[in-house]
């Protein structure tokens, strides 16, 4: 990356060294980024709030109808799932279960097929319950898919980690931390076990001071050190709060003159450095990384319907709407409009909806 050993900490070639807590150097602002530029924590709610003129009693009844006898009445199904919040979904599955003495997931499963199915099964479940099974299911049996290892464990908030930790011992009765331990190896195994910590600090503090410090860490721990310094990556980026990293990426491109982004495709490989992008990207912009991944699935030949089924499910009363606005920011087309150009059927019908 370049020897900056004895460089001063400045604003550029010339000037004099900064004062100790020259606050001007990093006001920390949205980044003019090609990730995106908002402010990752303000999130706009989707669906949270109660659905007006729920019944369950209702509910239950007409999805009871929708699958009761020939055919199924997808539209029915599609019409109650999709304009529901998860918590009234559970309500609704509590209910089923009362007057019919079935499981109402038992019940799509042998009246739904493919992703419409997959998709309205997702939406049944608690949404960190649907995360710990997405996980689990990335593990189990031969391989490993890191890639929703990272997109689920670098992306979420210490009470999110949590419960998704208490989900995945509640529903396989097994450890995730562990689990992830057993199917992960190196550096990256390393990084996931540090977020599953759920240390990060979630304060609104920035310390100039400790930026400067942690972005001349990170310079050190990669100038021709990569995969046995990476500690303090792990350090930085698993326990420092949101607008701190910002801080410290801004202090990073001053001191070395190299996005921090740049640095990891640089020097860094493979699901390590798809684990750091994913933590940098998130703190600088949260919704844009998700309207990336949501593009990356549709974009050229074939589908990714896994990675829409679980970004649409799990961010729908998280961010979905500012996702929705990223999307159409950055590509100039609207996520439905791309969902329903690579999508069909009732699959299609339940994603748009989910969307609106």
């Amino acid at each position: 990356m370049g020897n900056c050993h004895s460089r001063c900490y400045t604003l550029s070639e010339g000037s004099q060294q900064l004062p100790k807590r020259d606050t001007q150097l990093l006001e920390v602002q949205p980044l003019s980024h090609p990730s995106g530029s908002g402010e990752p924590e303000a999130q706009q709610p989707a669906k949270a709030r109660s659905h007006q003129g729920f019944d369950v009693d209702r509910d239950a009844k007409k999805l009871h109808k929708a699958c009761k006898g020939m055919g199924t009445d997808e539209a029915a199904i599609i019409e109650i799932l999709s304009n529901r919040t998860s918590e009234e979904r559970q309500q609704i599955k509590h209910k089923y279960k009362a007057i019919y003495g079935k499981d109402l997931e038992e019940v799509l499963k042998g009246e739904l097929r493919g992703n419409f199915k997959k998709t309205a099964l997702a939406l049944l479940d608690h949404p960190n319950e649907y995360a710990a099974r997405e996980l689990q299911k990335a593990m189990k049996g031969l391989g490993t898919d890191e890639t929703v290892l990272i997109e689920v464990l670098c992306t979420r908030s210490n009470k999110e980690i949590i419960a998704i930790k208490e989900a995945y011992q509640r529903l396989f009765n097994r450890s995730l931390e562990s689990d992830v331990k057993d199917d992960t190896s190196g550096s990256l195994k390393k990084i996931l076990v540090a977020l599953l910590q759920a240390g990060r600090d979630e304060g609104d503090d920035i310390d100039i001071d400790l930026a400067g410090q942690d972005a001349k860490d990170l310079y050190d721990a990669g100038e021709g050190r990569w995969g046995t310094e990476e500690l303090a990556f792990h350090d930085v980026l698993a326990r420092r709060s949101l607008k701190q990293l910002r801080a410290t990426f801004q202090a990073y491109e001053v001191l070395i003159g190299k996005d921090m982004e740049e640095a990891i495709e640089e020097e860094t490989s493979g699901d390590l450095k798809k684990a750091y992008l994913t933590l940098v990207r998130c703190a600088r912009d949260r919704e844009g990384y998700f309207a990336e991944c949501l593009y990356k699935s549709m974009k050229g030949s074939g589908t990714e319907e896994e990675t829409l089924i679980r970004i649409i499910v799990t961010r729908a009363e998280v961010d979905l709407q500012g996702i929705k606005a990223k999307f159409q920011e950055k590509y100039q087309k609207s996520l439905s409009d791309m969902v329903r150009s690579d999508t069909s059927g009732d699959f299609q019908k339940l994603l748009v909806a989910l969307l609106h």
